[in-house]
């Protein structure tokens, strides 16, 4: 049976991610679901276990390194999980009237998008290639290549996931664990909607989870969509920085107001 464990199940992606794997594995699916909201854990878990999948939930502080490490022994007794997905995470910006980040806020945002990731990959990576098996999946974004102005902090947090799961990819690959990257544009969720800016190219998440999933299922190093708005996001990293920048300002990314 496959053993797929998915952080952040509670938000739009992973829950669409956990829906996916439930149905498409049917019975032959155990999916370990964490999450930070119970109530919208646990109907993702029903909805799952409905599908036909085997559901085991979390509500571990994945802040807390003790709670944390103790968690992730559990789910490599007595070997590590086939899938691991890592997308629990936040977002903030720089305010209506941009008077810049809260750095109380960008600190917890900081431990949950990339501490925790590379704490998870660390542990995880170790484990998986004593094992010479498993799949590790980081979720960044496309604002990793590079930065928003109105999301500073989050586009940094996320180009640094960027960087450390291609790296890892490096490190597991001769010991047969594949890692893979995930760059989405624009999906739908209160997080996304809650960003100041445009938001062209939106997808749903089910459409995303299906694009994540043949991915990550191909072990490919990055899954990036959608291609319009991934390929435009690559030109702002080659190019120029001075460039790069007129033409976030020109396309409304350099407003605190939101769209």
């Amino acid at each position: 049976m496959r053993r797929i464990v998915i952080t952040g199940a509670t938000g739009a992606i992973g829950a669409a991610l956990a829906k996916h794997y439930a149905e498409a594995h049917a019975k032959g699916c155990r999916l370990e679901l964490h999450g930070r909201r119970s109530d919208v854990l646990d109907e993702v878990a029903d909805a799952c276990r409905r599908l036909g999948a085997e559901v085991e939930t979390s509500r571990v502080d994945l802040n807390d390194d003790d709670a944390l490490f103790a968690w992730l022994e559990s789910l490599c007794a007595p070997t590590p999980p086939d899938l691991v997905i890592v997308n629990a995470g936040m977002n903030i910006d720089i305010g209506t009237d941009n008077q810049g980040e809260a750095w109380e806020d960008a600190s917890r945002l900081l431990a949950i998008n990339l501490r925790v990731p590379m704490a998870m990959g660390n542990f995880l990576g170790k484990h998986m290639r004593a094992a010479g098996r498993g799949q590790l999946v980081f979720m960044s974004s496309l604002a990793a290549y590079h930065g928003l102005p109105v999301t500073p902090s989050y586009s940094a947090s996320k180009a640094g996931v960027k960087a450390y799961g291609e790296a890892l990819r490096g490190w597991l690959a001769p010991y047969g664990v594949g890692v893979s990257v995930i760059m989405p544009g624009y999906v739908s969720s209160q997080m996304c909607h809650d960003m100041p800016g445009p938001k062209p190219f939106l997808w749903q998440p089910e459409r995303a989870a299906r694009r994540i999933a043949t991915g990550v299922a191909r072990n490919r190093a990055r899954v990036s969509f959608p291609f319009p708005l991934d390929f435009g996001c690559w030109w702002l990293a080659v190019l120029p920085a001075a460039i790069s920048q007129r033409l976030l300002k020109w396309l409304d990314y350099a407003e605190g107001s939101k769209s």
